[in-house]
């Protein structure tokens, strides 16, 4: 039904506002008290907490009114816009170790930091097309960072599972609930082991030797199945950093896309140095060499991965390779080949006729 513009006299320009969201989405009613009576006085009143993809949405006010609240919330209510347009999106993180036990890295602090360091990609439209980063603790993936972000920091261990072998006899025999309890509604009958954890492990790296669980940790791709239903039995390693991945993105030009591993492992500590030094590097390239609203999954895509680690300055992994043996055409540097390129191709080819 077409409504005439006065009736809604607040929202008839309708400027929408982004407001950078506080890591792990921790606020005071205090805050949030303050947060509603500017927007009630300097706009509409309409909020939207939260987009899909985080910041505190502020639907409806007019032009006079922009530079006011930028003014207010930097000033009076120590917080930043969000990011909007070609730019660095607001970054987003899971509650991290504030809550979780499952968490190998401090995602809250990560993303603060980040946030901080690239404020002005932020500000300053200077890419292709947007670019969001998002942090996940651990592998559960609370913020689906490696579906819905061009950099995805997933926490991670590369060391051993911790086992309580007294707990998995516990649960083996029905003192403990697994699942930490979370079907205890209905009576699924006893917990088996051997079916609803060892034979739902994604590469079978999980046996029972008597009463006693083993795990081949060389084999474990941390799906944290195992460690969800047994949580007072299995924990996470403690050698803890994180992976990164590239290119995630919905389909806007070329169709969904998942995130690429391109660092299967980093250690995630203040002040993240090594980490900042590859966003630069992808920024430097991407800036120059991606297209008008490619995204950089894109623009990895077309020039191609090993491109992209050639510009990371990053070692190829067999772990970074999503199918392997399916092209053959490996390219070398002479440096990279032992004795580099010393051999005639008159010889070559006396031994491989054309």
């Amino acid at each position: 039904v077409l409504r005439p513009a006065g009736m809604f006299p607040g929202v008839a320009h309708f400027h929408t506002v982004r407001v950078n969201q506080p890591s792990g989405l921790y606020y005071s009613t205090e805050f949030l008290n303050k947060l509603c009576d500017l927007w009630e006085f300097r706009g509409s009143g309409l909020t939207n907490m939260h987009g899909s993809t985080g910041d505190i949405v502020w639907l409806g006010t007019t032009t006079p009114q922009l530079e006011e609240i930028f003014y207010e919330l930097t000033h009076n209510l120590d917080t930043d816009l969000g990011g909007s347009g070609s730019n660095l999106r607001t970054p987003a993180c899971c509650l991290g170790m504030s809550r979780c036990e499952y968490a190998c890295i401090d995602a809250q602090a990560l993303c603060h930091d980040l946030t901080n360091e690239f404020q002005d990609f932020l500000h300053r439209p200077a890419f292709p097309y947007k670019f969001k980063f998002k942090m996940d603790g651990c592998p559960n993936g609370c913020v689906a960072s490696i579906a819905r972000s061009d950099l995805s920091f997933i926490g991670l261990w590369k060391d051993n599972i911790r086992i309580d072998q007294k707990a998995v006899k516990a649960y083996i025999g029905g003192e403990i609930p697994p699942n930490g309890g979370a079907h205890a509604g209905r009576d699924w009958g006893k917990f088996d082991i051997q079916k609803e954890i060892i034979a739902l492990c994604p590469t079978q790296c999980m046996w029972m030797e008597g009463d006693t669980l083993k795990i081949n940790d060389k084999e474990c791709n941390h799906c944290m199945h195992c460690i969800n239903a047994m949580p007072r039995a299995l924990r996470i390693g403690e050698d803890t950093g994180c992976a990164m991945l590239l290119g995630a993105k919905a389909p806007i030009l070329d169709g969904a896309q998942m995130g690429t591993l391109v660092v299967p492992f980093i250690k995630c500590e203040a002040p993240y140095t090594e980490i900042k030094d590859l966003i630069e590097k992808l920024f430097e390239f991407w800036m120059e060499e991606g297209k008008n609203r490619e995204r950089v999954g894109e623009t990895m895509k077309r020039v191609g991965l090993y491109k992209i680690l050639q510009v990371l300055e990053v070692e190829v992994d067999a772990r970074v390779v999503q199918e392997p043996r399916t092209n053959p055409y490996i390219f070398w540097k002479e440096e990279e080949v032992t004795g580099g390129w010393d051999r005639k191709i008159e010889d070559y080819r006396s031994r491989h006729k054309m």
